[in-house]
């Protein structure tokens, strides 16, 4: 296979594509962040049904730890008032 050119013409190279906008790669990066994050929903909800007994201890930790950083909170926070009277 053979192609004839003249001497005036000159191979076009192809466009590129024009630049994404910034609205078009935060989309682009927030399906991408919500594709991670249905995946690792996924496995941690495969896990829990293959092990309940350490998904309920480790629920059971992160409900004891958010209620003692709580109740330190308030202390810290109570303790500063208690103190101005």
């Amino acid at each position: 296979m053979t192609t004839e050119t003249t001497a005036n013409e000159t191979p076009v190279a192809p466009a590129a594509e024009e630049p994404k906008s910034f609205f078009e790669q935060a989309q682009d990066a927030l399906e991408a962040a919500q594709e991670k994050i249905s995946d690792a929903i996924e496995s941690t909800v495969e896990a829990a049904k293959e092990n309940p007994v350490a998904a309920a201890a480790i629920a059971a930790g992160a409900v004891a730890a958010v209620g003692a950083a709580a109740y330190g909170i308030s202390q810290l926070v109570g303790g500063e008032d208690e103190a101005k009277k």
